[in-house]
């Protein structure tokens, strides 16, 4: 058998097979029941997972995916070019193999600019997993109607950025008491909310597929849960961010820490932990978006939004785990398997037949994140000096290694 591997003394980890101690056998690039000749590799007791599909990075950074453990990506269509054409799209989606496989998410509109359809369904043959609106809302509820009944009867999820353009303006920072103190320009929260319910009642007549990207409020989180009890077809996700820090981050200033969304409130903060641990979410996401300096060291309100965060995705992820927050088969479920089905590909799983697309992970692995030495193209992230642990071991795609 070409490739085969025996990976022994494992604490396997998967969130359709559950979590056990053993062996776990690759050939031919899959998961298989058992492989003659295979090379074995002595795991020591670490953690055997899916390796991370990353849904929603704004830019491929193959040193910090390598390091993160993340082997699939969901590409943002704010690309320049805009992932609004076919040849754009195709070229997207076949510069990482076979290293990186990148899924694009096309354009819902032309340009991104909310009002003419993208052609999906040529963008779709090209390659394209998803639609989605990029970083922005769709302003007219007509075009969003449209593209939520195109790409249903295309069968694509449509991936969409929650806050209400209209509230949101020139904000960068959430109203509050922080806002206030420090003098930014800020939105109210209900601007999520708002944007939310025109586009979970849109999706619910369409009987359309809806991922909010990220839903980072106490009332936008209620309206999942809602729509998801009369059945509408919705997920959504989160960063790390918007579960661990508040806007109280922001207070002295620090642009590593302004955001898109921004950070919420305390109580928000507090109503994203209770929804990851009651289902309500379903996908974590890094949010992946490095800055360099010469777009973070500027005023607050003039730095451009965006993190690094595919190296740290899996660290704070599984402190989320050891706080009790979910289980390490909910965490697979969340990083892997539920990001693949929104774009509707076969991985994130450990059972027989699945692509070998494995991650092993020493969990109690100690560094300290660090800004200055975080592995990709930039390093601004919010939680420079945290220590954490936590740490990818060795990575597989296909039952091949990555160095």
């Amino acid at each position: 058998m070409s490739g085969a591997l025996h990976f022994r003394n494992a604490r396997i980890i998967c969130a359709e097979g559950g979590e056990r101690h053993g062996d776990l056998f690759v050939a031919d690039g899959r998961i298989v029941d058992s492989a003659r000749g295979a090379e074995t590799i002595d795991c020591r007791g670490a953690l055997l997972m899916p390796a991370i599909v990353d849904l929603g990075v704004a830019s491929i950074d193959r040193a910090a995916f390598r390091a993160g453990g993340i082997v699939r990506v969901g590409l943002m269509p704010d690309q320049s070019p805009v992932l609004d054409e076919p040849g754009i799209v195709q070229r997207s989606a076949l510069i990482g193999r076979p290293d990186l496989w990148i899924h694009p998410i096309a354009a819902a509109t032309r340009g991104l600019a909310g009002t003419d359809l993208a052609e999906m369904a040529i963008c779709a043959s090209a390659g394209a997993r998803a639609v989605g609106t990029g970083r922005g809302w769709i302003t007219d509820s007509g075009v969003m109607a449209r593209v939520l009944a195109y790409a249903r009867d295309l069968g694509l999820t449509v991936v969409a950025h929650s806050e209400d353009a209209g509230l949101v303006g020139d904000a960068v920072a959430t109203e509050g008491e922080t806002a206030t103190r420090l003098g930014l320009p800020a939105a109210p929260a209900l601007s999520e909310p708002l944007a939310i319910a025109r586009d979970l009642m849109l999706t619910e007549a369409a009987d359309a597929r809806l991922h909010l990207r990220q839903v980072t409020t106490a009332a936008g989180f209620e309206l999942v849960r809602a729509a998801k009890r009369r059945g509408v077809r919705v997920t959504c996700g989160i960063t790390p961010a918007h579960l661990l820090l508040s806007d109280n981050a922001m207070s002295d200033f620090r642009t590593f820490t302004r955001l898109s969304p921004p950070l919420r409130s305390e109580e928000d903060r507090r109503a994203a932990l209770a929804a990851l641990a009651d289902g309500t979410i379903d996908v974590l996401c890094s949010g992946h978006d490095p800055r360099g300096p010469e777009e973070k060291r500027l005023p607050f309100a003039d730095a451009s939004a965006g993190a690094a965060g595919a190296v740290t995705l899996l660290p704070l992820a599984l402190g989320l785990a050891r706080d009790g927050h979910l289980s390490l088969e909910r965490l697979s479920a969340l990083l892997s398997r539920n990001p693949a089905a929104v774009l509707g590909i076969d991985a994130g799983s450990l059972q027989p037949g699945a692509e070998a697309d494995i991650m092993l992970v020493d969990q109690n692995a100690p560094w300290q994140i660090s800004a200055d030495t975080l592995p990709g193209t930039a390093g601004n992230t919010p939680f420079d000096g945290l220590p954490v642990q936590g740490r990818v071991l060795r990575l597989f795609k296909g039952g091949r290694e990555l160095g």
